[in-house]
């Protein structure tokens, strides 16, 4: 695995690439030799903390996870253990014999303890009648159900799009290129 390691607003020292590269090289054992990936590491300050993002774009997928702390070392050591949580539990879901075929730069026979986190599945499925309506009706609507996101149609273009609440308090807006 490659490492691209940059700050924003934040000095990179060489004891904090080592210790990132380091950590991030325990993930290797989840990929195939054979594959290269690049791991992509952003440092920036968030007075009085900072933020560590790490993004690893794999073939059809891409693991990514954010950790905001006052000592960047260990964000990067609580972001490895999420990455890792991730890949352990979507680790059943990519060995299928379907899926296994698309996400070819995963290592899915690895052992793992049974945990909780192995019994996700879908507990819930909801049928919505959506609505023609504005992107500012939406953000009303999210608001008003209390949940983080909200599916609808939009009404000037017809197409299905979703809004949500981000981490710094502003709405983002997902559609369909």
């Amino acid at each position: 695995m490659k490492y691209i390691i940059r700050g924003k607003k934040f000095k990179v020292t060489d004891d904090l690439k080592n210790h990132a590269e380091k950590k991030l090289s325990k993930l290797d054992k989840y990929f195939n030799e054979n594959e290269d990936f690049t791991a992509t590491v952003l440092i920036r300050t968030l007075e009085p903390n900072c933020k560590v993002e790490v993004t690893i774009p794999v073939k059809k997928v891409i693991l990514r996870a954010e950790e905001t702390h006052k000592d960047p070392f260990a964000a990067i050591d609580l972001i490895i253990d999420k990455l890792e949580r991730q890949i352990r539990k979507n680790k059943t879901r990519m060995s299928k014999k379907v899926i296994k075929d698309k996400y070819p730069g995963f290592v899915t026979d690895f052992k793992t303890e049974k945990t909780e986190d192995d019994k996700s599945k879908i507990v819930k499925r909801k049928n919505v009648e959506l609505k023609p309506m504005s992107e500012d009706e939406a953000i009303l609507q999210m608001n008003l159900t209390d949940h983080a996101f909200f599916v609808f149609r939009n009404s000037k273009t017809g197409d299905i799009e979703v809004v949500y609440k981000r981490e710094d308090g502003n709405y983002g807006l997902i559609k369909e290129k």
